[in-house]
């Protein structure tokens, strides 16, 4: 059976395969018509799925360029990824929180602790920092461009790794829309409402930065463009 062959007679299968819920936010879309919804469902995983390999692309680059920018500019006697009570000392700031008022939190401790397990994953402290840097997830460099790093990572290192006069915030922003997106993509969500042309636009004004012909390589071999433009006509 075609996989967009969506007659009465297979509705069962693909409700127990979406579940009712995640079928339904393309029933929604398409006014009901299970057919169009198993469209557009194949069309959000190719989008997905093109998104992604952009997106990887970029990551590669952002954690070396990162890495350079740690190593070189940080004055460690070891490398970073060896330091990291150093690079991530505790740092405690006072939240609002919820009914309790105010606490106080150790910004730095989610770091440390990715730090600690990316060492964990790669075989110990004994493994090469490469190694560690590979187990490091997206999260962990998303979040190196915050305004809590702002002195002591931003201006000692990061912004090394990008052309003089570079914003910050604009980094962060972009990078942290992209990391939001990235989530979705991998836990198979909808992207329905989504603005994919503009999170496209930063993935490209990001890789531009850490390199030009970079954003040139991912812009010729992308096909995300494409896949919007070919988005199912729902009816609605």
């Amino acid at each position: 059976m075609p996989a967009n062959d969506a007659t009465d007679s297979s509705r069962e299968w693909v409700e127990r395969w979406l579940s009712p819920p995640r079928l339904g936010v393309y029933l929604n879309a398409t006014g009901g018509d299970h057919t169009a919804a198993l469209d557009l469902y194949e069309w959000n995983a190719r989008l997905g799925a093109a998104f992604g390999h952009d997106l990887a692309h970029l990551e590669v680059a952002l954690r070396n360029a990162y890495d350079r920018a740690l190593t070189e500019h940080l004055g460690l006697s070891t490398h970073w990824t060896a330091a990291g009570t150093q690079v991530f000392a505790p740092v405690l700031r006072v939240r609002k929180r919820g009914p309790h008022g105010k606490v106080t939190v150790d910004i730095n401790a989610k770091s440390r602790a990715s730090l600690e397990r990316a060492i964990r994953e790669a075989g110990g402290r004994k493994a090469p920092p490469g190694k560690v840097i590979a187990q490091l997830t997206f999260g962990f460099w998303r979040y190196l461009t915050s305004a809590a790093h702002e002195v002591t990572l931003w201006r000692p290192a990061l912004h090394h790794a990008f052309p003089p006069g570079t914003s910050r915030p604009d980094v962060d922003t972009r990078v942290g829309r992209l990391h939001e997106l990235r989530n979705r993509v991998a836990h198979h969500e909808p992207l329905l409402g989504i603005d994919i042309t503009a999170r496209h636009g930063d993935l490209l004004h990001v890789a531009a930065l850490l390199d030009p012909q970079l954003r040139a390589y991912i812009r010729e071999h992308s096909t995300v463009a494409d896949l919007v433009a070919a988005r199912p006509v729902t009816g609605r």
